[in-house]
């Protein structure tokens, strides 16, 4: 339960009856990482952990917004949103791409409560860009569906935050789906939910410590990198390369003797990586659990080795993993330089991993991480509002 309540953070920080509270979830990506800005595949899974807003609309054309995350608040004029660089800028954003799609934002009073922990990669900026996407559409009659939400939180983040992103964040935290995963195909949008066999099995969230931000140079790198890798590709191979999500493994003989080894070791792992993505959901429909194992501990090798995302924390926290009972297969989540790792584990194992893996990463850094069990949730929406504060 996400706590402090959004409304009630609204009625203590800014004095306001909220007229819509929505939430939005915080989510997991099980495989393909560092796909979706190259057209790939992803399977994401929308998490029990979430960011939660109420919203009161004002007749002044003024917002302000509180966090339950922040101290103060923050005052901007909605008909013109302009980049602060700080986090008013994920709701500054969302008001900027409903406007660039005829939606007008009046004035509002806003509160903001999560339990998705900053800079842990599971998503904080999606679920908070969702939840306030939401609501906004909510309280201003914009009539979006949940994929025309998640288009708007997209824009937000890449277009007025500056985060060259794909499309997985928010489409897994708008379109997910209780005891599913959701397998995305980041070039048509298409997507289909995969049944998770949630009876034989836990998914254990442990985070590094690490924070990170996707507007460090190392993410940019790496899709700079990507699209020098397309570029050699289209060389060598003799036709073009739109995204690299056009290569199969197929082709990686014929372009590792014509592309400098970093380059190629980018390309090895998206392409690979889209294989792994339905790899893993042929594991869970027929509900092999070892076989989903192998590639979870096959991505977490190539995001180590081929695209160096991966540090020192999240390597110890798989290696723990892997090597403890009743573990199938462990690898980072998120775009790596931190935050978290995920652990498919037997249920009846599950709080015995939990132990291995906090003592063993404190033995080796002298702090012992937060560890939580995750489950598939659903997407983005609005909430009954509560009848009285």
């Amino acid at each position: 339960m996400v706590t402090p309540a959004p409304a009630e953070l609204l009625a203590n920080r800014l004095g306001r009856r909220p007229d819509v509270i929505a939430r939005a979830p915080g989510r997991v990506n099980l495989i393909g990482e560092h796909t979706d800005y190259e057209g790939g595949l992803a399977l994401p899974i929308a998490i029990d952990r979430e960011t939660r807003v109420a919203l009161a609309r004002r007749e002044d054309g003024r917002a302000r917004a509180v966090s339950c995350q922040e101290s103060g608040e923050v005052a901007f004029n909605p008909a013109t949103p302009r980049r602060r660089g700080d986090w008013s800028d994920y709701v500054q954003g969302v008001v900027a791409a409903l406007a660039e799609r005829g939606i007008p934002v009046g004035g509002f009073d806003l509160a903001i409560a999560s339990d998705v922990p900053p800079g842990a990669g599971l998503s904080s900026s999606a679920a908070l860009q969702l939840a306030v996407a939401t609501a906004l559409d909510a309280a201003f009659g914009g009539g979006l569906d949940r994929v025309a939400l998640a288009r708007v939180a997209h824009a937000a983040e890449r277009g007025f935050v500056g985060i060259a992103c794909g499309i997985l964040d928010p489409f897994a935290s708008a379109l997910g789906r209780s005891g599913h995963a959701l397998r995305l195909d980041c070039a048509s949008e298409a997507t289909q939910y995969v049944s998770l066999p949630g009876a034989r099995f836990r998914l254990l969230v442990a985070h590094s410590g690490v924070r990170r931000s996707l507007a460090e140079n190392a993410y940019a790198e790496r899709v700079a990198e990507c699209r020098a890798a397309r570029r050699a590709a289209a060389t060598a191979l003799g036709r073009p390369v739109a995204r690299l999500r056009a290569l199969a493994p197929g082709d990686l003989p014929e372009l590792e003797a014509a592309l400098e080894p970093g380059l190629l070791r980018r390309l090895r792992h998206v392409v690979t990586e889209n294989a792994r993505v339905d790899a893993m959901c042929g594991a869970l429909r027929s509900g092999d659990l070892e076989a989903a194992g192998v590639v979870l501990r096959e991505g977490q090798r190539s995001l180590r080795d081929d695209f160096e995302v991966s540090t020192a924390e999240l390597d110890a926290l798989c290696e723990l993993g892997d090597a403890a009972a009743g573990v199938f297969g462990s690898r980072l989540t998120g775009a790596g330089f931190g935050g978290c790792t995920i652990h498919l584990v037997a249920p009846e194992r599950a709080a015995a991993v939990a132990e291995v893996l906090a003592e063993g990463f404190a033995l080796r850094f002298a702090r012992r991480p937060p560890v939580w069990s995750v489950a598939a949730a659903e997407g983005a929406g609005v909430l009954p509002l509560p009848p009285t504060l």
